[in-house]
């Protein structure tokens, strides 16, 4: 199936709906405190959700139950909010969708709890956003996947950690999930090639051990198969002729060199 090359409405739509995720991705990190449960997340980003007039996109997707996916230290995507008090230290990644007028945008920080952790989970956390973000400084039309892929798993294996190869980015725009896959390695200059006005999600997703995963019972929460920290960090980006828009950025967010 082709990319799908997005009309000037329809960017505008996204415009606005990732800036409205990343207002809610934002206030949702900087109210995040030691003691408080995902499932005071998911409170706090309904009422944010009401305030901004957006709808979230992943309530109710493929019978997904929630706003957010919360996935704490070993969780790797999809973790269903619950009430278990998070402790300082802990490593989070939030991720969630928004929707404005039939346009969609996906978004996910990692963050960790109370500001400070171990040294092997604040080098895994920096490692995955420092690889998103070389990531997006290659986009541009004519980029190949095989480019975004080779610099996200060139980085993230320079640092000893691991790429969760079953798990990737994505297209995005009428639905959450859009063709084309966008892999988290590859071969730079493989693989195909992306026109101006397509609408991506590039979201790193790895592993301090050897990237193995497994679905707990509930169907959604994925998790490390030996137990190591995960992370995840992504946005959802417009490619041009000369770069692209990081259509979810945050306010304040600092963007890496």
């Amino acid at each position: 199936m082709a990319i799908k090359i997005k009309s000037a409405q329809e960017i505008s739509a996204m415009r606005e709906s990732g800036k409205i995720l990343g207002k809610i991705l934002k206030e949702l990190s900087d109210y995040l405190e030691p003691g408080m449960s995902t499932l005071d997340l998911e409170t706090k980003a309904e009422e944010l959700f009401v305030r901004y007039g957006a709808r979230p996109s992943f309530k109710g997707y493929m019978g997904y139950p929630n706003i957010l996916c919360t996935s704490v230290n070993d969780e790797v995507v999809h973790s269903i909010p619950n009430d278990i008090p998070m402790e300082k230290g802990d490593i989070l990644s939030i991720d969630c969708g928004a929707e404005v007028s039939g346009m969609h945008t996906d978004s996910a920080v990692a963050v960790i709890v109370g500001g400070e952790t171990s040294e092997l989970a604040k080098r895994l956390v920096d490692t995955c956003i420092s690889a998103l973000f070389a990531a997006i400084r290659t986009v541009k039309a004519g980029t190949h996947l095989g480019d975004i892929g080779h610099i996200i798993q060139s980085i993230t294996e320079a640092n000893g950690f691991s790429i969760i190869r079953d798990l990737t980015g994505h297209g995005i725009g009428h639905t959450v999930h859009e063709e084309p896959c966008v892999l988290n390695y590859g071969v730079a200059g493989k693989g195909e090639i992306l026109p101006a006005g397509a609408t991506i999600a590039i979201e790193p997703i790895i592993s301090a051990g050897r990237g193995a995963i497994e679905t707990l019972d509930d169907d959604w929460t994925i998790i490390t198969r030996d137990g190591s920290l995960s992370i995840q960090h992504e946005h959802t980006i417009l490619v041009t002729e000369k770069g692209c828009e990081i259509l979810t950025r945050r306010p304040e967010e600092v963007i890496p060199d």
